[in-house]
Formats: structure tokens, C-alpha cells, sequence
């Protein structure tokens, strides 16, 4: 891969080419990217998506908006950083192509602040349950009128590969869905694969898929346009873009540090244990005077958590810069996190997170209660949708037609197509929508 490739500011659809060196440069087309996905409405619906903590409990808790605009303003840290010296590397790409290192910044942000546009709602166990619902429940009755791959899709329904739906699929009046450059495209797309194989090495892009069926031929235009290596004949697997192992760390930064710094606050982490975690991280940056003189523990945890945020950029970038080759030629097969010189710390975090925090009582009530309201609304929307298209729909499914909205096309020819557009619609619900539409199927608003 080359890097003048992997930046192309090529959209879908564009007959001609783009050239940097004719950007205008007081709004370049890559930060034309971040702005489509920020005035979005799917990117609005994070407002009211879980992170790991349900929404009500406290003003503290992250929600999926407040963490995607986290974890974009690393990733522009991370992206400038290794833009500086991708540049004295490869002189020529601004001295003959006009790229200068807030392009690099700017792609992976823009990519950072999608990177969780299409999850579902109640945070990862949104996606299980919908997995669930065709592999163990009721939609399991359509997997012999599908492909594998397609009921692959379907039974590990991923929040990637939906990402990816939403930013490129044609909408009515909108063909190409937002339009972005496929720079920020591949950077966006942390898994460049389809859904089978699984797994089929223990490459970190090989860990997830990052597209449907429905979109593999999109993919394999950003691909070929971009320069990425492909990892199979099929063309179903690909190493990744460079710049999708920076948005990446980005997000691994902010979970790491953040959802920690929320699990202090909540008081499911005391104080002093917690911040002797985030001091084995930072002990040679903290100033000793400044950091006794902070009165609470919210301003204590603060200070630690921008230090902490800052060692591990620049950590990252050093990680980045230093295996740039084998970046480019797919060879580094596991995040930059995994090769920090603070990878114990970072573990001893994520542990005590995982046993405080991620498996705290009020998060595995929201998991359960998340897959009975998926379940319901996956059960009578499919159900309403392929009734309505055989013209056996009841009163009852002519009415639930209503709730789904217009602009989506769920009278598809193909089965596959049908059960996908249910699936993106209820993944598009907010915690709130869902719990709301729950309840109006179980008559429960009156």
C-alpha cells in the first residue's frame, strides 16, 4: 500500500478525479467528511445510546455521543501527530501532492466520530441480541432461504458492518448515502471483511467483519481505489488502512481511561485504589504540588485522566511511526495498544474495569432487559414486513407497517434485503425509542 493511494478524497459516484493540491483550504474535503457525519441523524441518536452505563442513573455516565466525540478529538491528536512524521518520511507528499499533516488528523477524526454511528441500542449486548434472535430464536426459521454468508450476517450482526451501511448506502434522494472520501472510509473500517470466513487468521482485521453482503461491492470499490491488499482470492478480506489502526487506539484510549473515570465517579471504584492505577501510568508526568493541591476526587481523577490520555498518544504514534512498514504491507497483525510500553497498566485497568464496572449489576440488568425488548421488536417487525410482501398481513401487521419509517425500503425482492432493513431500523433506535416501541407493542403506554 502507498500512502498517496490510501488518502484518495475520491467519493462514490465521483467521475473525476480529486486532487489535494485543488482542495479549498479553508474547508478540505476531509473536513467536509466530519461534518456530514456529525449533522446525521444516526450520529444524533447517540445522544440517547447507552456506552456502558444506562442513561438515567447519573449526569456522570458517557453516552455513546459524549464518547464518539472523545475518542474523535484523540484520534486528531493521533492522526496530526503521525501526519508530522509521516511527511518528513515521504517529503513528496506535500512537496509534489499539497498534503499536510492535519489531512491525516482530519481523516482520522472524521472516521473516529462514525466509528460507533451504527450500533445498536444498549450497547454491545444490542448486537448479541439481535444475533441472538436468528441464530437461537425466532429468525432462525429463514436460514434455510439464505446464503451462509447472508445468514452469517444476520446471526453475528455486527455494529461495523452497519457503520459502513449507513455511511455509504443509497438513500431515497440521496444516492451514495453521506458521500464520504474513501480515505476516511478505509480508515473507518477497522475489519475490512466480510462475515465468512470467521476468523480465518489471528490478524486484528480478521478479529470482526466490517461489511454486509448487501455492501461488498461498495467495499470493493473503496478497496481498489485505496490500494488495499487483499487477504483472499475471494476478495472477502483485506488488511486494513493504516490509518483504521489510529482510530483504533483512539477508541481503545478513551475505554480504556474514560469508562474507568466513570466507574470513580459512579463509586463502583474507591478512590484510592483507582487512582494508584492511573499513577503506575503516568508517575514520571504528574507534578506533585499541582496534584495534592486539587480538592476532590473528580478533579483528581481529571488531572490524571488528560495525563494519561496524552502519555498513551503519544505512545501510540511512537508505535505507528516506528512500524510504518509493516503497516503498509499488512504485516502488523495486532493493535497499537498491544505493543505500548504501558500494556501492563493498560491491562491492569481494563481488568478491574471489566470486574467493577462492565459486570456491575445495573449493566447486566440493562443486557437483559436489552435482548427481551430486541426480541420483541425484531419478532413482529420481521414478521409484519414479510406478511406485508406475501399480502398476508394482518390489521395488526398493517398498523405495526406504520411504525417503520417511510424512506426505508423494506419491500425488498430479497428475503435477505427485508430481514437487513428491519435489522438497521431497530439498531437505529435510541435506548429510549426502543424501550418506547416495546411498550406500545405490549400495550403498555396507556
Amino acid at each position: 500500500m502507498n500512502w498517496e493511494q490510501l488518502l484518495s478524497l475520491k467519493r462514490q459516484g465521483d467521475t473525476n478525479k480529486r486532487l489535494r493540491n485543488e482542495q479549498d483550504e479553508t474547508r478540505l474535503g476531509f473536513d467536509v467528511d466530519y461534518d456530514r457525519i456529525i449533522f446525521s441523524p444516526e450520529f444524533r441518536s447517540l445522544q440517547d445510546k447507552t456506552q456502558v452505563i444506562p442513561l438515567s442513573s447519573t449526569d456522570f455516565v458517557h453516552t455513546r455521543l459524549t464518547h464518539s466525540l472523545e475518542v474523535s478529538v484523540v484520534a486528531r491528536s493521533l492522526g496530526r501527530k503521525a501526519g508530522v512524521k509521516i511527511l518528513e518520511k515521504h517529503p513528496a507528499l506535500h512537496e509534489i501532492h499539497g498534503y499536510k499533516p492535519n489531512d491525516f488528523g482530519a481523516i482520522v477524526a472524521a472516521a473516529a466520530l462514525a466509528h460507533d454511528i451504527g450500533n445498536p441500542p444498549f450497547g454491545h449486548s444490542g448486537e448479541k441480541a439481535i444475533g441472538h434472535f436468528f441464530k437461537e430464536g425466532f429468525g432462525k426459521i429463514h436460514k434455510s432461504k439464505l446464503s451462509a454468508e447472508e445468514y452469517e450476517d444476520l446471526c453475528s450482526f455486527e455494529g461495523n458492518a452497519n457503520g459502513f451501511k449507513i455511511l455509504t448506502q443509497n438513500q431515497q434522494g440521496q444516492p451514495g448515502g453521506l458521500r464520504l472520501s474513501y480515505a476516511t472510509l478505509g480508515a473507518f473500517t477497522k475489519y475490512p471483511k466480510a462475515s465468512l470466513p470467521k476468523k480465518p487468521s489471528p490478524h486484528i482485521a480478521c478479529k470482526k467483519y466490517g461489511f454486509f453482503q448487501s455492501q461488498k461491492t461498495i467495499f470493493s470499490e473503496v478497496a481498489n481505489e485505496l490500494g488495499l491488499v487483499s487477504q483472499s482470492t475471494s476478495k472477502s478480506s483485506y488488511f486494513r488502512h493504516p490509518l483504521a489502526y489510529l482510530v483504533e487506539a483512539a477508541d481503545d484510549i478513551c475505554y480504556t481511561i474514560i469508562d474507568f473515570e466513570d466507574g470513580i465517579n459512579l463509586g463502583l471504584i474507591e478512590e484510592e485504589f483507582a487512582l494508584e492505577y492511573l499513577i503506575n501510568l503516568v508517575r514520571n508526568k504528574i507534578q506533585t504540588k499541582k496534584y495534592n493541591a486539587l480538592p476532590t476526587t473528580k478533579a483528581r481523577v481529571s488531572y490524571l485522566r488528560a495525563l494519561a490520555i496524552s502519555t498513551l498518544i503519544e505512545d501510540a504514534v511512537s508505535v505507528f511511526i516506528k512500524n510504518e512498514t509493516s503497516l503498509l504491507d499488512g504485516t502488523f497483525d495486532v493493535s497499537l495498544l498491544e505493543k505500548s510500553q504501558f500494556q501492563a497498566q493498560i491491562n491492569d485497568i481494563i481488568k478491574l474495569s471489566v470486574e467493577r464496572i462492565y459486570n456491575a449489576e445495573e449493566v447486566i440488568d440493562k443486557e437483559i432487559s436489552g435482548f427481551e425488548i430486541i426480541n420483541e421488536l425484531l419478532l413482529r417487525f420481521t414478521t409484519a414486513v414479510n406478511n406485508s410482501y406475501t399480502n398476508k398481513a394482518s390489521s395488526y401487521d398493517t398498523l405495526l407497517m406504520k411504525l417503520l419509517p417511510a424512506e426505508m425500503e423494506l419491500q425488498h425482492q430479497n428475503l435477505y434485503d427485508r430481514l437487513m432493513g428491519v435489522c438497521s431500523v431497530v439498531a437505529s433506535y435510541s435506548d429510549r425509542k426502543a424501550i418506547l416501541t416495546y411498550k406500545k407493542l405490549k400495550g403498555m403506554v396507556f
